[in-house]
């Protein structure tokens, strides 16, 4: 196909691989232990780090990155402290964020910044340095996976079990943290700050249907997660629509069709 020899194209194609290689095995751990919603805080306070970048001429992905992995560590925190204010601080510091970077933006000095690329991604301009960096953290990610899997699938199933078992349970919890922070860095160039809790979780609850085990699990949301990003990027480049938005539409109509699917079978 044409496309495919579009230097853009191969670049928006190559960050749309290597972003799903993070969101299957992140994403799986994500909703299978339930923090959904703090990934949606961390993902949001990250505009704090975007809006740091802009403000202080730094490069925005580095910068986002050490700003997101403070903030998860901070509501990892949290949220094993307080369980009970845990939501509303959450959501406390993921207002705050994005007031923050929104605020930052405003002032920084002659420089008119495009929100919405940030908000709903911007996949068709990532650099080659981007990509780099974004293969870099696929790297970590998959180590510290192969590495910590015993005890990432003990807490996965049942913290407290694992913690009687002498797991380091609250450690492998803010590394799970730390990593869905890794892996919203690299999403919100794919679909955006807005979308990213959606590649993040549809493609691990469409794998969970056949999985049986988390291996593959994680394998299979991985795979979900690269046909949502091709066909989106295709979408949006024949029908010249926001790829961002193209990928998770392609994403929740793959949803909706296997909850539907599911209800008449029963």
């Amino acid at each position: 196909m044409d496309i495919l020899t579009l230097p853009f194209m191969q670049n928006a194609l190559a960050a749309a691989l290597l972003a799903s290689v993070a969101c299957g095995i992140v994403g799986t751990l994500v909703v299978l232990n339930r923090l959904v919603f703090l990934a949606g805080g961390v993902a949001h306070a990250a505009y704090g780090g975007v809006g740091l970048a802009f403000f202080f001429g730094l490069p925005v992905l580095p910068c986002t990155l050490g700003f997101t992995l403070g903030s998860s560590v901070a509501m990892s925190t949290i949220a094993r402290k307080y369980k009970e204010k845990a939501d509303t601080v959450i959501g406390v510091l993921w207002a705050a964020g994005m007031a923050f970077g929104i605020i930052l933006i405003d002032l920084t000095p002659g420089y008119n910044v495009d929100l919405m690329s940030f908000l709903f991604g911007s996949i068709l301009t990532v650099s080659s340095f981007d990509l780099w960096l974004m293969f870099g953290l696929d790297i970590f990610i998959v180590g510290v996976t192969i590495l910590a899997y015993p005890g990432l699938l003990s807490i996965s199933f049942d913290a407290e079990y694992a913690e009687s078992r002498g797991l380091p349970a609250s450690l492998l919890h803010t590394l799970l943290v730390c990593m869905a922070a890794l892996s919203i860095v690299m999403i919100i160039r794919v679909v955006g700050l807005i979308l990213v809790i959606a590649l993040l979780t549809i493609p691990p609850f469409i794998a969970e249907r056949k999985a049986h085990s988390l291996a593959t699990m994680m394998g299979a949301a991985v795979f979900w997660s690269m046909l949502f990003c091709m066909l989106g990027l295709f979408i949006a480049y024949w029908f010249n629509l926001t790829s961002g938005a193209s990928i998770i539409a392609v994403a929740s109509v793959t949803f909706f069709t296997v909850v539907g699917f599911e209800q008449l079978c029963k």
